[in-house]
This record gives C-alpha cells, sequence and structure tokens, in this order.
C-alpha cells in the first residue's frame, strides 16, 4: 500500500514537472547575427544581445553550433541554420526562401553577369578555375579598395606567367539577391583581368548548377 501511494505522488510530480517546463520555454520569435569572430558571435534574440561561444546555449535556448568570421551555424528547436553578418530571422524560425540567380551563357560559351562589390557596380565572368575572385588594379581602384594599404602582398598564376598581387578581403559581394560578406579576393597588378572575375570565394559558397546554357546560383540556407 504504501509503495502505491508513493507511486502516485511520484506521477503526480513527475507531470507537474513536465507542465513547468514546458512553461518556462520561451518561444524565440527573432534572431539577428550582430557580429561574427572565429568561435564566437554575438547574437539579438528577442531584443536581447548575447556573445556566444561555439558550442553555448543562450537563455533562450538558441544554441550556437559553431561560428567564423563569415557566417554562423545557429539552431533552435532542433533545426540547424548557416547565417551570415545581418542576417535576420522572425516568425519562430520559418525556412527561409532560398534566393536564386540566373545566368546566361553569352556566344562563347562565358557566364557574364552585373553585380556589385562593396556597394559599387562592375562587370563579373563566372570562372570556377579561380580559387577566389579576382580584378586588376585599375578595376580596384574604381571600386574604392586600398588594396596597396590593406592588402597582403603575394603573387598568382596567370596565362601570362607569374604576376604580382595583393589579398584582400571584400566587405560585400552581391550578384543578384545573393549577397555574401568576407569575400576573399585578389587585386592583380596591371589591367588585366579585363573584367572581375567571380571565383571559388564566392562560387564556394553558394549552391551551383549548370542547367544546360544557363549557370544557376542558389544561398546556402
Amino acid at each position: 500500500m504504501p509503495s502505491q501511494i508513493l507511486s502516485r505522488y511520484l506521477v503526480r510530480f513527475l507531470f507537474l514537472a513536465s507542465l513547468l517546463g514546458a512553461f518556462s520555454v520561451q518561444a524565440v520569435e527573432r534572431v539577428k547575427v550582430m557580429a561574427l569572430f572565429p568561435g564566437k558571435a554575438m547574437l539579438q534574440i528577442d531584443g536581447r544581445q548575447h556573445l556566444l561561444k561555439a558550442g553555448q546555449r543562450s537563455p533562450e535556448g538558441v544554441l550556437l553550433v559553431s561560428a567564423s568570421a563569415s557566417e554562423a551555424v545557429i539552431e533552435v528547436n532542433g533545426r540547424s541554420e548557416t547565417y551570415g553578418l545581418g542576417s535576420q530571422v522572425g516568425g519562430t524560425f520559418a525556412r527561409r526562401q532560398v534566393v536564386e540567380v540566373r545566368i546566361w551563357a553569352d556566344a562563347r560559351g562565358g557566364y557574364r553577369t552585373t553585380g556589385s562589390i562593396n556597394g559599387r557596380m562592375t562587370g563579373m565572368l563566372v570562372d570556377t578555375g579561380a580559387t577566389s575572385v579576382a580584378m586588376s588594379e585599375p578595376e580596384a581602384r574604381r571600386l574604392g579598395i586600398p588594396y596597396r594599404v590593406e592588402g597582403e602582398p603575394s603573387g598568382v598564376r596567370t596565362a601570362s606567367g607569374f604576376a604580382r598581387a595583393w589579398s584582400v578581403v571584400l566587405d560585400r559581394v552581391q550578384v543578384g539577391e545573393i549577397v555574401l560578406r568576407q569575400v576573399e579576393a585578389v587585386v592583380i597588378e596591371g589591367s588585366s583581368p579585363a573584367q572581375v572575375l567571380l571565383g571559388m570565394s564566392f562560387l564556394g559558397r553558394v549552391k551551383m548548377e549548370q542547367q544546360g546554357t544557363v549557370m544557376v546560383l542558389q544561398s546556402r540556407f
């Protein structure tokens, strides 16, 4: 008899504990990535800012899975998503719409488009053979990139041989509605290439698929 009474009390206790736990869970409505660092991220969660380390969970239940200087993996309600700097999600974390850009091949079979670098428009050529976004000195000056001051001296191999270059990090690269931040690039000494090469430092961070004469780029969410 005492064991039966104890069992009933235990069942009631567990029920009340689970009920209180359910009421204590806060529904996260909005998260914004305010700043990114290697292994850390500053998140604004329902108006409150939290600096989280990778593997740390906020009081609201938001988990920072991982973080780099360009993106963070954040888990909410058991689902992980990748977010860039300034990304904002609301409405109980409904999945964001995938942004898609279609680039048609020209008469020579190249995929050319118009995009922007640090807010300034420029022509671009999709080049999967380039390890990073590449541009000439005149184009870098036109775009306002202080490559000789802030860039790191380096070198690249071109069709004409070895050339001096400067490694830089572009704050913002946009193609259509796809926007990436902190994109690695090189500025090559001289007037080549004639057009900005959209290399793998950008292409490697999006989904890319060739459909006949169309190159389809999709944002990674």
